[in-house]
């Protein structure tokens, strides 16, 4: 939008990313999934832990509404949103016991926003398995088992830390004791915490208590030629609160590694609209509950993340903390209000964009030029 001497024209751009960690059993795919996703090249084989360390690679989220305002503005640079992925080497029973370096793999999905739980559901007989039968949902259940009793270690040293206050102001913390009563109440059920009924509250203290199996979920079945439907059903039936997508990573490897002609044809032939990555990295955004707004800035587009409902100096401060604190308002036009102007200056000319204060909450789509003192 057109420039002023208080808008955010001289600021550098800062963000914070959100991260998901890849999960998984040794050898069911996770590094040649980080290669497609990342094009970064992780050492990939079919031995187990081949990954000693976590490979950490950043992924743009595919986003075909930036891509329309970019043909709409023509900025020197386009920025899309971007998620920080991190490969974590293979989980085995006793995970949280130490078993196989567990407790430093554990350490590391805590530092995840969001966990990408894949699960290998070909059966090739070349590519070894930890166990002799290739069987999605007790893989699935071996990494569970080992996050909520690593879990519930965790959770039962906080509350012995707690219980004296509990005993010494019993009205005060009566809340967090029903909450983390009920948090080991389900664990020692063997249950994972997404199964419980949360809210926005609940979701922000298993976060801050790193709960892992708290964490949104999006279980990926590493497919081959067949079985995919299958395979989501089943593991949509097991687990109703996480995410279900199929995919062939080796298939999505080679086509990431094609020219975009090659691939387009290449995907034709397939029967393909969109790729198997772009899809598990639109669903990782979603089920973060992120939105996207945009601001063009020296005539640089570039799309930000913020969760739903978040309001407008909030979304500022995902820029730079300097126009969150001195945010005055902002001036917004929708996204596909602009790209159906075609143009700038005619939406603006139209009456079509908006002043706001601070209570207004930024919307999936809103285009954002903010105002601020200092």
């Amino acid at each position: 939008m057109a420039g002023r001497r208080r808008s955010v024209f001289h600021l550098r751009y800062t963000r914070c990313m959100l991260s998901v960690g890849i999960v998984g059993l040794p050898n069911v795919g996770k590094s040649t999934l980080y290669n497609a996703l990342t094009a970064a090249g992780a050492e990939a084989s079919n031995y187990p832990f081949t990954t000693i360390d976590s490979n950490v690679g950043v992924v743009p989220v595919p986003d075909s509404r930036l891509d329309a305002l970019a043909r709409v503005l023509s900025p020197e640079k386009t920025t899309p949103c971007a998620i920080r992925v991190i490969d974590i080497a293979g989980l085995v029973e006793g995970a949280s016991r130490g078993e196989g370096l567990g407790n430093r793999f554990l350490g590391e999905i805590r530092q995840a926003d969001a966990i990408i739980h894949l699960v290998r559901s070909f059966g090739r007989s070349d590519v070894s398995h930890v166990f002799d039968e290739v069987d999605p949902i007790r893989d699935a259940e071996v990494i569970d088992t080992e996050l909520v009793l690593s879990d519930l270690e965790v959770l039962e040293r906080a509350i012995a830390k707690r219980s004296r206050d509990w005993q010494t102001h019993p009205q005060e913390h009566a809340a967090e004791k029903a909450r983390m009563t009920a948090w080991k109440d389900c664990l020692e059920r063997g249950r994972v915490l997404r199964s419980l009924d949360l809210n926005d509250r609940d979701r922000h203290d298993l976060k801050t208590a790193g709960m892992l199996t708290g964490k949104p979920v999006i279980y990926v079945a590493n497919v081959g030629s067949d079985s995919e439907q299958e395979a989501v059903d089943r593991l949509r039936e097991r687990d109703p609160a996480a995410g279900v997508i199929a995919l062939d990573a080796e298939l999505e490897r080679d086509l990431i590694e094609l020219s975009a002609d090659e691939r387009a044809e290449f995907m034709t032939e397939l029967g393909l609209e969109v790729t198997g990555l772009d899809r598990l990295v639109r669903a990782a955004f979603d089920l973060l509950g992120l939105i996207s707004f945009y601001t063009v800035v020296k005539n640089k587009l570039q799309a930000w993340e913020v969760p739903a409902g978040t309001p407008a100096p909030v979304a500022a401060g995902k820029i730079h903390s300097d126009i969150e604190a001195g945010f005055i308002r902002a001036k917004v036009v929708s996204a596909d209000e602009l790209i159906d102007a075609g143009d700038l200056h005619a939406i603006q000319s139209a009456g079509h964009v908006r002043t706001v204060g601070k209570e207004h909450a930024i919307e999936d789509g809103d285009v954002v030029e903010f105002l601020f003192s200092g």
